[in-house]
C-alpha cells in the first residue's frame, strides 16, 4: 500500500469514529478573531503610562467584564516592531502578549502555542508606552484556538472543561481544527476564538458557522 492508500483508510476510520454534535435547539456559537493585543498588570499600567493612571473603558468584549481598553503601545524586538496594539482590560496578574505566528515571525521571536495565561515558555519583548518602557520577558505566546462555555453550554453540548475537541468551520475554505480546548466558567459567554492567521486561512466571516466534532 502506497501512503495515499493508507492515509484515505485512517481518515476513513476517523470519520466512522467522530460524532458531528449539532447546536442545541437551533442555537449557534459564536467564531471571533482575536488581533494582537496585550493584557498588563497594575505595575505594568502604571510603568508604561504614568502613576496612577488607570485603563479607560472604549467598548465591553464579548467575554463578560473584558473590554478594549483606551491604551495602545508598542511592541519591539531586535528585528521589529508593531505600533498601536490594543490593550486590553482588565488588568491582570502577569503581562502576556498574544500574538499570532506570523507576527511572530515579523518580530524573529519564537513564541509557544498556549492557552491564554499559560506563560511557560513564553517569548519576551519590549512593551513601550507613552510613559516609559517595559522589558516584557516570557510574556509574548501565540494564544491556542479555544471554546468559551457556561456550564449550562457544556451540558447542552456534550462536553466538559479542558476536554479537547475538533472544530468543523464551515466557511467558503472549510477546515477543521484539531485540539481545541473547552473552557467552562459561569463568567464565560458561549465563543470561540481563533487568531487571524486561523481565519485568514478558512476565509472566517461573521456568517461562518462551527460544528464542534468530538
Amino acid at each position: 500500500m502506497n501512503e495515499t492508500e493508507i492515509r484515505n483508510i485512517v481518515e476513513k476510520v476517523l470519520t466512522r469514529y467522530s460524532t458531528e454534535i449539532p447546536n442545541p435547539k437551533g442555537g449557534g456559537i459564536p467564531l471571533e478573531v482575536s488581533a494582537r493585543h496585550v493584557h498588563l498588570t497594575r505595575e505594568a499600567v502604571e510603568t508604561l503610562f504614568g502613576k496612577g493612571v488607570t485603563l479607560g473603558k472604549v467598548r465591553a468584549l464579548s467575554q463578560p467584564g473584558e473590554f478594549l481598553s483606551d491604551k495602545r503601545v508598542k511592541l519591539v524586538t531586535p528585528k521589529g516592531e508593531f505600533d498601536n496594539v490594543a490593550v486590553l482590560g482588565p488588568e491582570r496578574k502577569s503581562v502576556q502578549a498574544e500574538l499570532s505566528a506570523t507576527d511572530c515571525r515579523a518580530l524573529g521571536i519564537q513564541a509557544p502555542v498556549n492557552l491564554s495565561g499559560d506563560l511557560n515558555g513564553a517569548a519576551d519583548v519590549l512593551i513601550m508606552g507613552e510613559k516609559g518602557v517595559l522589558d516584557a520577558k516570557g510574556s509574548v505566546i501565540i494564544a491556542k484556538a479555544h471554546l468559551h462555555f457556561t456550564p449550562t453550554d457544556a451540558t447542552n453540548y456534550g462536553v466538559s472543561d479542558r476536554q479537547s475537541v475538533s472544530i468543523k468551520i464551515d466557511s467558503a475554505r472549510p477546515v477543521t481544527l484539531h485540539d481545541v480546548v473547552v473552557r467552562v466558567s459561569s463568567n464565560f459567554s458561549a465563543a470561540m476564538h481563533i487568531d487571524f492567521d486561523e481565519a485568514n486561512a478558512c476565509l472566517a466571516t461573521p456568517e461562518t458557522k462551527i460544528t464542534i466534532v468530538k
